[in-house]
């Protein structure tokens, strides 16, 4: 799998692309946001970018990762921060949620963990996490607010998804159809109003991801920047 890596600075590019190598990632592209990042990305056409943000995304940070997503559907993004940008959010979703991602810092257990987002990802999957997901629909209500609009079946199966099992387990625990899951899956995404992809056809992700709440490795700007910790309430 492919990664282009975009960070703060570049001790903590270099300290996750070392992470990813060891893990079996081709690193192919190191990139500053914004503008690089674009660069980067056309030049390399990789499976996934990995956008790493601890500071405010700028103006050109936004319109940078709204044109990648326009432009270059089939590269996935996973962004991952210490909180969520609303503006950030917007331009990662406008073009659909198919192969997006964004995950909050605190959020993330391991580095296995991270690989298997990356991979899921570049998979065609979404990946987003419970307080962005509540974002998207509330309006930076509180996650309970945002996530107002499931019922208790649906509530049922983003629990599943939070525990990482696949549409086909969910369909066992539950006695349903692995089609009637993935119907499921579609409806709690159009009640989330994730955008739809541009084209003719709405494109709903076969497997949406929620990240399981419990301990986590905390993002630090510095080599050796994985530390753990628990993960913050939504």
């Amino acid at each position: 799998m492919r990664i282009v890596i975009a960070e703060d600075g570049p001790l903590p590019r270099a300290a996750t692309a070392r992470l990813l190598a060891d893990a079996g990632l081709d690193v192919v592209g190191h990139a500053e946001h914004g503008a690089d990042l674009l660069r980067k990305v056309r030049a390399h056409r990789p499976d996934v970018a990995l956008v790493g943000t601890r500071r405010q995304p700028t103006d050109q940070d936004v319109a940078a990762l709204r044109a990648l997503r326009a432009e270059l559907p089939a590269v996935a993004v996973l962004v991952v921060s210490e909180r969520v940008d609303e503006r950030y959010l917007a331009a990662l979703l406008d073009a659909g949620a198919v192969g997006a991602g964004y995950l909050l810092e605190a959020c993330i257990r391991d580095v296995a963990h991270l690989v298997d987002t990356l991979g899921r990802l570049a998979g065609g999957d979404a990946v987003l996490d419970p307080e962005v997901l509540a974002r998207v629909h509330g309006g930076g209500r509180p996650a309970e607010d945002g996530l107002g609009a499931l019922d208790e079946r649906d509530r049922d199966v983003l629990a599943h998804m939070a525990a990482g099992r696949t549409n086909r387990g969910i369909a066992g625990l539950l006695f349903l159809s692995e089609r009637a899951i993935e119907r499921q899956i579609t409806a709690i995404f159009a009640k989330l109003d994730l955008p739809a992809s541009q084209g003719s056809h709405r494109r709903i992700p076969r497997r949406a991801r929620l990240p399981r709440r419990g301990p986590a490795p905390r993002m630090a700007p510095s080599p050796g920047r994985w530390q753990t910790r628990g993960c913050d309430p939504a």
